[in-house]
């Protein structure tokens, strides 16, 4: 019997699984985030990785919204969900009984985007991940990289729009700080554009949803309408992408990569996404630079994430066997 792999995507809002076996996902499941506590999400995690559970698992990777030290698998900090300085793999190792191995999860959506099959095929590629936050990942030179601690790639706090007129403003006391792309690109800004919108155009799209009796206007709507033709909505979307491009435009002047890759929720708005993001990039960058990248949507959609977790699992269990065989 050949082995499988479980991969968790865990978001702000909701924790994606699913088994990798043969080379494909199969017995996917979707549950919202737990958001009270590390003790409760821990629980939730734990009842993510069951759900898929079949005997054939040797392994399970985990992408989380967090600065994560790869090799001791801890938490060290977090945006959107409850984790701070948590020992997320010993916890959860100890609690499935299987090996694991937690990483960013834009880090393992990248992973994703770059492998065919379990092989790396793009030698450097810059993930965003755009949902809830704005998430980054890297491979370079065909290997992930992490940096010093494996706290590499937070694209969505590089800061794109602080005003240094009158000297450097005083840094935030949370995180996203004002100016980052996060605070900028994330859905949870789309959430407040609709939000707006919705107040100063009651007979848009996402006001007659409103009026229809929805109690929230999101993100999700402001796509759902772009999709539609609504001018409001795409104004919105077409907003929110400009913004990225900026963040793009920075990757892509600092590292020349092969792939920029554009993942997350938001990126189910697709080309209408894409095209502004790629647009206003390719107004910033140096003449020079990055004249044979490509900048395209995430060609595993919001299943990257998952998908790369998995992988991850496969791949750190393969270079564990290896280091147990020697030379």
């Amino acid at each position: 019997m050949s082995a499988s792999y479980i991969g968790l995507d865990v978001g702000g809002t909701k924790i994606a699984a699913a088994r990798l076996s043969g080379g494909e996902l199969v017995a996917d499941a979707l549950e919202p985030t737990d958001g009270s506590g590390a003790e409760a999400l821990i629980d939730e995690l734990c009842r993510a990785i069951e759900s898929v559970r079949t005997d054939d698992v040797e392994a399970v990777g985990i992408g989380l919204p967090s600065v994560v030290e790869f090799a001791s698998g801890r938490a060290k900090t977090s945006v959107n969900v409850p984790l701070q300085d948590v020992p997320i793999r010993e916890l959860l190792s100890e609690r499935a009984g299987l090996p694991v191995f937690v990483d960013n999860d834009a880090s393992v959506a990248a992973l994703a985007e770059a492998c065919d099959g379990e092989e790396i095929v793009v030698e450097n590629l810059v993930m965003f991940t755009v949902g809830t936050g704005v998430g980054g990942g890297l491979v370079l030179g065909g290997r992930p990289y992490r940096g010093a601690t494996g706290a590499a790639a937070e694209m969505g706090h590089t800061l794109i729009g602080l005003r240094l007129e009158g000297g450097t403003p005083a840094a935030g006391e949370s995180f996203p700080q004002p100016g980052s792309l996060e605070s900028f690109a994330a859905g949870r800004e789309l959430d407040r554009l609709a939000a707006e919108a919705v107040e100063e155009n009651p007979d848009s799209y996402l006001g007659r949803r409103k009026a229809a009796g929805d109690e929230r206007i999101t993100g999700e709507d402001v796509v759902a309408g772009a999709k539609e033709g609504d001018e409001i909505a795409l104004g919105l979307v077409t907003l929110l992408g400009e913004r990225l491009g900026v963040g793009i435009a920075n990757a892509i002047n600092l590292l020349d990569p092969d792939v920029v890759a554009i993942g997350g929720g938001v990126s189910s708005a697709g080309d209408l996404l894409l095209e502004p993001a790629a647009r206003v990039a390719r107004s910033y960058v140096l003449p020079g630079v990055g004249e044979s990248t490509e900048i395209r949507l995430a060609r595993h959609g919001a299943q990257a994430g998952v998908l790369g977790a998995a992988l991850l699992a496969k791949l750190e269990t393969r270079r564990a066997n290896e280091r147990q065989e020697g030379p």
